[in-house]
């Protein structure tokens, strides 16, 4: 009997590349088109989201509360409340809220200059100075806040409410109190120099 031996036709592999579809626009490398971005000069940060709801003739109306604060690190914050139709939309108005209502805080050696204590509604927020390598002690809405003062050493305790828009606002009047050490009542005056006219040693 005789075999019958069957081949394997080999693949045929295309020699050309594809052609890309008509109309189609030439890819373009993107990373050409990307030039450096300018570092901001504002720190930005996203301390709360909360979606509220208002009742009207059809049913509710849900939108979105952004709490925002803003800082440079020296010496400047802002905090802004602002609702929207989306999250993105409340937080740029939240954003531009707070820039607007920018503080600057007198800082002495890293830290807060006295010790403040502020009640805003039902929240209550103290702060204190602390020592060199003590860190920011706080935790929460007062940590973020601090956080892009530009102090590096402070001790907190947050009181009352845990709404954190008024834990905020809070926080925000106890740096507005703080006062700069050269207007302190009880500041060291420098003595002031008198010349004294030397008298004439009479012989």
């Amino acid at each position: 009997m005789a075999e019958t031996t069957e081949t394997n036709k080999a693949a045929v592999v295309p020699t050309t590349t594809p052609r890309s579809p008509r109309g189609a626009a030439p890819r373009r490398d993107k990373r050409r088109d990307q030039t450096p971005e300018e570092p901001k000069q504002f720190e930005e940060l996203v301390i709360n989201i909360d979606r509220v709801s208002r009742v009207v003739k059809g049913g509710r109306r849900f939108r979105f509360k952004a709490l925002v604060v803003v800082g440079d690190r020296k010496a400047k914050v802002g905090v802004g409340v602002a609702k929207g139709a989306d999250v993105q939309a409340a937080v740029a108005k939240a954003t531009d809220v707070a820039k607007k209502h920018m503080i600057t805080i007198p800082v002495l050696n890293d830290t807060v200059p006295h010790e403040a204590e502020v009640r805003f509604s039902g929240a209550q927020v103290l702060l204190k100075p602390a020592a060199p390598g003590t860190g920011i002690i706080a935790g929460g809405v007062v940590r973020t806040i601090i956080g892009v003062t530009g102090i590096r050493n402070l001790l907190s305790k947050s009181l009352g409410s845990t709404n954190k828009v008024n834990i905020a606002y809070a926080t925000i009047d106890a740096l507005k109190s703080m006062v700069p050490r050269d207007e302190w009542l009880n500041a060291p005056v420098k003595p002031a120099t008198k010349k004294v006219a030397k008298k004439e040693e009479t012989k």
